[in-house]
């Protein structure tokens, strides 16, 4: 029996957004200024997923063994510098399909964005897509204190799903689909209840096997699909 699913909720870094290799990037330069050093291989085996400010927390601890919040925020200042400078020369690209697969969804699926990047460059990706206007909810690294892989963005995502003025009938978490690339999103996700389409763009599909499915992404698939896989 296919599952009933009422609202998708997006990652947006990995999912909608190619624009991983540049944060990762410009987050490097940020903790290398402060005297930390992240590598690729550490960033995508351990980190990715979790917003910038929870990596900078265990980073730091790891050196110093305690938490400096004076230090976490200047290194994710600087980073969002950084970012900025990078994008306003190199917009990021949406990943093939995505603009569809969210047109489709709309008006059919309750849309939200559930990420650990900063509101400012989430709204700066989405300025003059096709799908700028199509999401009833972002919520973004500022509004949720606890980044993933702890459930909390997306319960918080969906209560504010749910206090929307096109709420209708509460959603459920099972009536949740997320849409992930990362191991700490899947995780994130699962511990909240919510169904997961892993979406392989970071990760090699075989990586990404705790998602309830996988594909290696949006492209030439409807949300009809994507929820059929499910079963």
């Amino acid at each position: 029996m296919t599952p009933v699913i009422r609202a998708l909720l997006f990652d947006f870094n990995g999912v909608i957004a190619d624009d991983e290799t540049p944060h990762l990037r410009c987050f490097q330069q940020a903790l290398a200024e402060a005297g930390l050093s992240l590598s690729k291989e550490e960033y995508y085996g351990t980190y990715l997923g979790m917003d910038e400010r929870t990596c900078a927390i265990l980073l730091l601890k790891k050196r110093e063994g305690i938490r400096d919040e004076t230090e976490v925020c200047r290194i994710g200042e600087r980073k969002a510098e950084l970012f900025r400078a990078y994008t306003a020369l190199h917009k990021p690209l949406l990943f093939p399909g995505v603009v569809e697969f969210v047109k489709a969804a709309r008006g059919r699926y309750r849309l939200a964005i559930a990420s650990g990047g900063r509101r400012e460059q989430i709204e700066d990706a989405l300025v003059g897509t096709a799908i700028e206007g199509d999401f009833d909810v972002i919520v973004a690294a500022e509004d949720c204190p606890i980044g993933k892989p702890d459930p909390s963005i997306y319960l918080l995502t969906r209560n504010r799903l749910n206090a929307g003025p096109a709420s209708g009938q509460n959603i459920i978490p099972a009536e949740c689909l997320v849409l992930e690339d990362s191991l700490a999103g899947i995780h994130s996700a699962k511990a909240a209840g919510m169904r997961v389409l892993g979406v392989a763009t970071t990760y090699p599909i075989e990586k990404l096997h705790e998602a309830d499915c996988v594909v290696q992404s949006l492209e030439h698939l409807t949300p009809e699909a994507a929820i059929a896989r499910l079963v």
